[in-house]
C-alpha cells in the first residue's frame, strides 16, 4: 500500500524535527520504502499568532493498515514530544495521513483523504513534489489540479 504524509514543524530545529520523523518512519517494521519531498518554509494557517513552519512530504510504502499506520505516526510524534495543547498551534512536529491509496476512510480516530487538504498550499506542493498525477479519490482531481485551484497569495511557502 501507498500512504503519502505530510509532516510539519514550528518549534525548534524545525528541519531537524522533519528529518527525524522521516528517519522514525524508515525505521518501522512495515514500511519498505520513503521517499522526501522537497521541505518548504511556511506561513501560519488558521492559528497565525506562531512562527512558520517547515514542511514536507513522504511517500510510504508500507504494509500497515491505514488505523496501524495513524498509531505508529501518533507515537513517533509522542516520542518527539509532541502535546496537543491548542489546535492548529505551535508543534515540534505533526504527521497527518494524507493519502492511504485511493481508500476513503471516515471513522471516529481516521478520515482519509485529510478533509481540509485541498485547501493547504503547504500540503499540495510537496505533494506535487511526490506525484502531481495522484488522484484525490474522492474530489476526482489530481493534485496539479487541486494546485490550480488554490490561492497561494494567502499561504506563503518557500522552498529550502
Amino acid at each position: 500500500m501507498t500512504a503519502y504524509i505530510s509532516i510539519g514543524s514550528n518549534i525548534g530545529n524545525k528541519e531537524d524535527n522533519c528529518k527525524r520523523s522521516i528517519k522514525a518512519l524508515k525505521e518501522l517494521d512495515k514500511v519498505k520504502s520513503v521517499k522526501k519531498s522537497f521541505f518548504y518554509k511556511t506561513s501560519p494557517v488558521d492559528y497565525e499568532d506562531q512562527d512558520w513552519f517547515i514542511n514536507c512530504a513522504v511517500e510510504v510504502e508500507t504494509d500497515f493498515s491505514p488505523n496501524e499506520l495513524l498509531k505508529a505516526i501518533h507515537s513517533i510524534e509522542h516520542k518527539m514530544g509532541r502535546k496537543r495543547d491548542l489546535r492548529y498551534g505551535p508543534r515540534i512536529i505533526d504527521l497527518d495521513i494524507i493519502f492511504f491509496d485511493d481508500h476513503i476512510i471516515e471513522s471516529e480516530d481516521l478520515i482519509v483523504p485529510h478533509p481540509r487538504m485541498h485547501e493547504r498550499f503547504f500540503v499540495l506542493q510537496p505533494l506535487k513534489d511526490l506525484n502531481g498525477n495522484f488522484n484525490h479519490p474522492v474530489l476526482k482531481k489530481s493534485i496539479d489540479q487541486l494546485i490550480e485551484n488554490i490561492s497561494s497569495s494567502e499561504q506563503e511557502i518557500d522552498r529550502l
